[in-house]
């Protein structure tokens, strides 16, 4: 018997890898972008004046969009600087080329990491005495200066020198001779909440903190030092909260935590998270879906199967409150979200087939489904649910 040639091209050496052979569309997969990136960041950028910078934050491989792709797209957008998370994150940006300022926001304390980090040119984040010695010793060791952020807590609770203790203590800092104070930084806590604006709120009340020790440590009358508190809810408030940069996360990639308040702001959403349909079945009325038979067909229901679960990233606890976009239609999806697979009620078309592609997140004509939507329903907020797609889905470049 002859057999069909669908082998074409294929490499079929012993233990050979097929994952080169195939196709990153095979299952489930995140479109990115990067023109998108490039667009919300110039957008961004037009809010601010001319001398002050932009930090695009990177970290979780560029909130699940892929951080070289976020990197590349978002510097071309008008940032100068970049923000990762973890010491890796800043390796893997410099293993890629980067040459710009990147910021680790994260807390290194041991004397090894703090020593890769000055190797590969990464600014940590400082919240102690204790880590500005280690830095500064490395420095002298090295004959060189180690470049470096100082972080003060205004109200975060979370890393960052204590800002009671922060002006005697950057008395003490000024004499290390072998460290370059890089920047000055806090961090909002409550900038998307709806009182912001308001003269007593939590998020004016960190704005004045951390002016008045910038006042208190005469930070204005170096140059070279850069201060900097919004996020992106922070920057988009207004410019008080601007200093000499920002550090702007979740907005670059498409979402303003601000929309209600900003209708000016047209950003675009760069990520799309599609699937293919890999089975097609018609069940009765009364037939229970999925896990646990919590889902109960009340007709005839014609399912597709598609090929992504909570393993991927999707919650399992959006079973059953979200719906799929196929050619400008939505479908909801029933029954319990399993690892893998979950199943979508596509009763009445015709044109859904085996193979097929459907939109999970993204937009279809006027149609749009996005993290905000799917944030609403599982009790969450936008950026977890970008940060939790696997790297299991390959991320497709689609420009």
């Amino acid at each position: 018997m002859q057999i069909p040639q669908t082998n074409q091209g294929l490499n079929f050496g012993k233990y050979s890898n097929f994952e080169k052979d195939i196709d990153p569309k095979q299952r489930a997969w995140i479109e990115v972008s990067g023109k998108s990136i490039e667009k919300n960041v110039k957008q961004l950028r037009s809010k601010l004046s001319k001398s002050c910078l932009l930090m695009a934050v990177v970290k979780a491989d560029g909130y699940g969009h892929d951080a070289k792709v976020v990197s590349e797209y978002a510097l071309k957008g008008g940032a100068s600087q970049l923000g990762v998370a973890t010491l890796k994150e800043g390796i893997r940006l410099r293993s890629y080329g980067f040459k710009e300022p990147i910021l680790v926001l994260g807390n290194l304390y041991t004397k090894r990491d703090l020593i890769i980090s000055f190797k590969n040119d990464l600014m940590p984040t400082i919240s102690s005495l204790r880590e500005c010695l280690i830095c500064n010793n490395i420095g002298k060791h090295f004959g060189s200066k180690f470049s470096l952020n100082l972080k003060v807590d205004t109200g975060m609770s979370r890393l960052g020198f204590e800002s009671k203790k922060f002006v005697q203590q950057f008395e003490k800092i000024k004499s290390f001779e072998n460290i370059s104070i890089k920047g000055i930084y806090s961090h909002l806590s409550s900038a998307d909440e709806p009182d912001s604006l308001d003269p007593k709120s939590s998020t004016q009340k960190q704005r004045q903190k951390f002016q008045e020790l910038l006042k208190q440590i005469g930070v204005d009358n170096n140059h070279n030092i850069k201060t900097h508190l919004a996020n992106s809810a922070g920057m988009l408030l207004n410019k008080d909260f601007h200093f000499d940069m920002v550090r702007v996360g979740l907005s670059i990639y498409g979402y303003s935590p601000l929309a209600k308040k900003d209708k000016t702001l047209l950003l675009k959403p760069a990520l799309f998270l599609k699937v293919k349909v890999a089975f097609i079945r018609i069940i009765d009325k009364g037939v229970s879906v999925s896990y646990g038979g919590k889902f109960i067909s009340n007709r005839k229901t014609k399912l597709a199967v598609l090929s992504i679960g909570y393993a991927d990233g999707v919650p399992r606890n959006l079973s059953g409150k979200i719906n799929v976009l196929h050619h400008k239609k939505l479908y909801p999806q029933v029954g319990s979200i399993t690892m893998d697979q979950m199943m979508v009620d596509i009763t009445g078309s015709n044109e859904i087939k085996i193979g097929s592609t459907m939109i999970l997140l993204g937009s279809d004509g006027d149609k749009i489904i996005t993290p905000l939507d799917w944030a609403r329903e599982s009790n969450t907020i936008p950026w977890e649910i970008l940060c939790s797609f696997k790297n299991r889905l390959p991320r497709v470049q689609i420009d």
